[in-house]
């Protein structure tokens, strides 16, 4: 009894589907939004180029069958977006959508940086964008076509493509890659010797000695031994004689003296 109920319900989508097979695609399209089955033919019938465009992508971190599933779910984004108006021939059009959400899944699964969500997803939509103006243009579109599609500030779209771009971090045992150029790793030509450590390290020890100096003493300080004045030019600048200014000058090399070693 129960069998008898299901090929009751089932053999209307099977007939419609029949149907549907023998059909013009041209009239399928016309259906597409209408008719439920008109949809799920035309996905149907480029399951295959799907599938070819997914045996690519091919590698030994995917199965192929994880691979399709993609590739077919950019399909169903392609059959929904596509207008056939247009006159682009409809493997044209899906060919970078395919692409894209392939491309997108191994961006996804081998990412070593993690992204804010706001930035995740608006790189997921400049993706679809870029795959629809593609197709539209024939050719690449520009960060301010993008920006104008999305409606959006065209340093958004820059952002973007940086934050993508740099998801993948380049180890440094990999070479430029072209074979014409012998470039080396960049651990060669990396992390070498910075010749101003040692500076940097004194600037450290004395910021900290000259913590409990006033400004009038920092100012006397920097025009003695950054600007190189000597102790008469400094006394004209601050409004004090020459021996006051010398006499200040030791008592701030006392104090900082005592400082120092603490600081190291």
């Amino acid at each position: 009894m129960e069998s008898k109920v299901l090929d009751r319900v089932e053999a209307p989508t099977t007939m419609s589907s029949s149907i549907l097979g023998l059909t013009d695609e041209a009239e399928l399209w016309a259906r597409r939004d209408s008719h439920p089955h008109a949809r799920e033919e035309l996905v149907n019938r480029y399951l295959a180029f799907a599938k070819s465009v997914a045996v690519r992508y091919r590698s030994q971190a995917e199965s192929l069958d994880d691979l399709v599933q993609v590739a077919s779910l950019g399909l169903v984004n392609a059959v929904n977006r596509f207008d056939p108006e247009r006159g682009v021939p409809f493997i044209a059009f899906a060919s970078p959508t395919i692409t894209g959400e392939l491309k997108r899944h191994f961006r996804d699964r081998t990412s070593a940086m993690r992204l804010p969500r706001s930035l995740y997803d608006r790189i997921g939509q400049i993706d679809i964008v870029v795959s629809d103006l593609t197709s539209q243009f024939n050719r690449d579109p520009s960060v301010a076509e993008i920006a104008a599609a999305m409606d959006c500030p065209e340093d958004d779209i820059v952002e973007a493509f940086e934050a993508g771009h740099n998801r993948h971090p380049v180890s440094l045992d990999q070479g430029s890659g072209s074979a014409d150029e012998d470039t080396g790793s960049p651990a060669e030509w990396l992390g070498r010797e910075d010749s101003r450590f040692e500076n940097t390290e004194r600037q450290l020890m004395l910021n900290s000695a000259m913590q409990d100096l006033s400004g009038e003493e920092r100012m006397v300080v920097r025009l003695r031994f950054r600007d190189e004045l000597t102790q008469s030019e400094i006394a004209e600048k601050i409004g004090h004689s020459q021996m006051h200014v010398s006499r200040m000058l030791r008592r701030i090399l006392d104090r900082m003296g005592d400082r120092l070693p603490a600081a190291a």
